[in-house]
């Protein structure tokens, strides 16, 4: 028998999929790491970073604003026109989804989320960049429990 290997852009781990469908209502469409990827080429999305300053800090997706969630303020996003093309991420969407939501609230037409936010986008191996702009392969974990998910980049909560 013989068997053939297929690479595939690196995967998330077992039940990765399942614990992010279980996070998410349904309330703000979701978008792939992989139609991001080839948007974030070809158009002027807005991309908003809906984590705290610290995760950020680490890593963001290149052209990432940061708008928080804690600190998530409307007057961060009220000169973006209404009908933008946004699309928000967190660390696996759940938080991006509430930002989302509230943005539609606010009269905001075309909003989506990054599905599996920053920990999948990593995990195939799209880029991410420090606060200077320079690609690193590293994202802050949120929390011991939530790093389990991250399995191509570094773990870490500190900016370098």
């Amino acid at each position: 028998m013989i068997c053939i290997f297929t690479p595939v852009k690196s995967q998330n781990k077992t039940g990765f999929e399942t614990m992010v469908n279980a996070l998410l209502s349904g309330k703000v469409d979701t978008l792939s790491s992989a139609s991001l990827s080839g948007k974030t080429q070809a158009t002027n999305v807005v991309l908003l970073d809906t984590r705290e300053a610290e995760e950020y800090e680490v890593s963001h997706l290149s052209g990432a604003i940061h708008v928080g969630y804690k600190s998530f303020d409307e007057e961060l996003v009220a000169d973006l026109p209404k009908d933008a093309e946004i699309v928000v991420y967190c660390s696996v969407g759940k938080r991006s989804e509430e930002i989302g939501d509230r943005l539609k609230k606010m009269g905001f037409t075309d909003v989506q989320n990054l599905w599996g936010g920053i920990f999948d986008w990593t995990n195939r191996g799209y880029p991410v960049v420090d606060t200077e702009g320079d690609e690193v392969c590293r994202v802050h974990p949120y929390s011991l429990m939530w790093g389990l998910w991250i399995n191509k980049c570094e773990k870490t909560y500190e900016s370098r």
